[in-house]
C-alpha cells in the first residue's frame, strides 16, 4: 500500500488534537483525567473501536482499551499503549494556551503525549476510511499514570503486551526524529526526616529542624550523581508556620542508570543514608521502579528496520537507540516484547510552560504509524 494516497490533512488533525490538548488531565486529578478519557472514548469509538472502560484504582482515573475491527480479533497483533495524563496542573492554559506559531504548535501535553496518541489514532482511522484491512488487529490501550511511574496500571500494560506480538508507543520522537529501542532503568524514593519542633522566636535552640535536615540530604544525594547513575530531588514538603522549627519533611527522589546493575548499586547507596543525626532521623523507602529494556533485542531491531524503510520512503532517516526519561516501553521491552517507542510526534519543552509540536511532523507521524500498521505482521 502507498501510504502517500491517504487523505492526512494537517488543518483537520489540528482541529482534532485541540480539544484534547484544552481537556487538562493532571495525573493527579482523577476527574480530569476521566473528562479527558471520555474524549478519547468518543475519538475511537467513532473511528470504528470497540471499547472498555475500565475503573481508576490507587486513586488514579481510569484506563481506556480500544479494540478495532478485524478477522483475526483475539489473535496476537499490535498494542499501541499511550498515556493521557500529564504533569501540568489544571489552570495552566492560563498561562500555555493553545496557540499556533512560526510552525509550531503550544500546549500542555501537547507533545507529552496527546500529540502522539492522537496522531496514532487519525492513522486508524485513515485506514479504516480507506478500506484497508491491518495484516494484525490492532488495539490502543490508554492509561491514566504514566508520569508518576504506572504505579496503578502496570499490571494491566504487561498482561495487555503479553497478549501482542508488537507494541508501539506514540511518546515524543528523540530530538532527531528518532526511535527508542531500549530504556534506562529509573527508581524512585519516598524521603522522610523526622526532627523535634519548638517555636522558632521563643525556643529555636529546643527544636531540630527536618526541613534543615531534609535540606543537607538533598545535596548529598544530588552529590551522588555519576555517568552511571543520577540522583535528583524533584518535589519537598513541609512546614505550615514560619514560627515553628518543622518537625516533619517529605521528598521525593528519582534515581536512574542505563543498566540494572548500576541502579541496584544506586539503590543501595540511597538506602544507606538513612539513618539518625542531630536527633533527627531520615527514612527512606522504594517508590515505583522502571525496569532496564535492554537496547538491541532482536524482535525489537528487526521492527525498527521495517520502520526504517517506512521513514526513507517518507523522507527522513530514523535513527534509534537507548534513552532515558521512562516510559511504559520500558514494561513491554523488559518482557522481552518487540517494542518501538518513541514514534510520536517531534516537539521540544516537554514539562515546561514552552511545550510545543512541530506542526509538519503530524502528517509525517501520520504516515509512518499508518505504514507500521499495515507491514507488521
Amino acid at each position: 500500500m502507498n501510504i502517500d494516497s491517504l487523505p492526512f490533512d494537517t488543518e483537520e488533525m489540528l482541529a482534532g488534537l485541540k480539544p484534547w490538548v484544552e481537556c487538562e488531565s493532571p495525573t493527579f486529578d482523577a476527574a480530569a483525567v476521566n473528562r479527558m478519557m471520555d474524549l478519547a472514548t468518543y475519538d475511537l469509538v467513532a473511528a470504528g473501536a470497540t471499547i472498555e472502560r475500565i475503573p481508576g484504582r490507587m486513586g488514579f482515573g481510569g484506563s481506556v482499551r480500544a479494540r478495532f475491527p478485524h478477522k483475526d480479533q483475539g489473535k496476537p497483533g499490535i498494542l499501541i499503549a499511550g498515556h493521557m495524563d500529564t504533569v501540568h496542573p489544571v489552570g495552566t492554559l492560563d498561562v500555555l494556551p493553545w496557540r499556533i506559531e512560526n510552525g509550531k504548535c503550544y500546549g500542555p501535553g501537547i507533545m507529552d503525549m496527546k500529540g502522539g496518541n492522537y496522531v496514532s489514532l487519525e492513522a486508524i482511522r485513515r485506514l479504516a476510511l480507506a478500506g484497508i484491512e491491518t495484516p494484525l488487529p490492532v488495539t490502543v490501550l490508554f492509561t491514566p499514570d504514566e508520569e508518576v511511574g504506572t504505579p496503578s496500571t502496570r499490571e494491566l500494560i504487561e498482561m495487555e503486551a503479553r497478549q501482542h506480538k508488537y507494541v508501539l508507543v506514540p511518546e515524543p520522537a528523540r530530538p532527531d526524529g528518532g526511535a527508542v529501542t531500549g530504556r534506562y532503568a529509573i527508581a524512585r524514593f519516598n524521603l522522610k526526616t523526622e526532627g523535634r519542633p519548638s517555636h522558632a522566636g521563643w525556643a529555636l535552640s529546643e527544636g531540630r529542624s527536618a526541613i534543615a535536615a531534609m535540606a543537607r540530604k538533598v545535596l548529598e544525594i544530588e552529590k551522588m550523581t555519576t555517568e552511571d547513575c543520577t540522583f535528583s530531588v524533584g518535589v519537598i514538603r513541609a512546614g505550615q508556620w514560619v514560627n515553628c522549627v518543622s518537625s516533619t519533611c517529605h521528598a521525593e527522589a528519582l534515581s536512574m542508570a542505563k543498566r540494572q546493575e548500576d541502579l541496584d548499586r544506586g539503590v543501595e547507596a540511597m538506602f544507606a543514608l538513612a539513618g539518625e543525626e542531630n536527633e533527627v532521623v531520615f527514612e527512606v523507602t522504594r517508590g515505583v521502579t522502571r525496569p532496564v529494556w535492554k537496547p538491541e533485542q532482536p524482535g525489537t531491531m528487526a521492527m525498527y528496520e521495517i520502520a526504517r524503510e517506512i521513514a526513507k520512503e517518507i523522507g527522513f532517516d530514523l535513527t534509534h537507540g537507548s534513552a532515558g526519561g521512562g516510559s511504559d516501553g520500558n514494561f513491554t521491552g523488559a518482557l522481552g516484547i518487540p517494542t518501538l517507542d518513541s514514534i510520536g510526534v517531534r516537539g521540544k519543552g516537554l514539562h515546561t510552560l514552552g511545550e510545543h509540536i512541530e506542526i509538519d511532523s503530524l502528517v509525517e507521524r501520520a504516515k509512518f504509524v499508518a505504514g507500521l500498521l499495515t507491514r507488521l505482521q
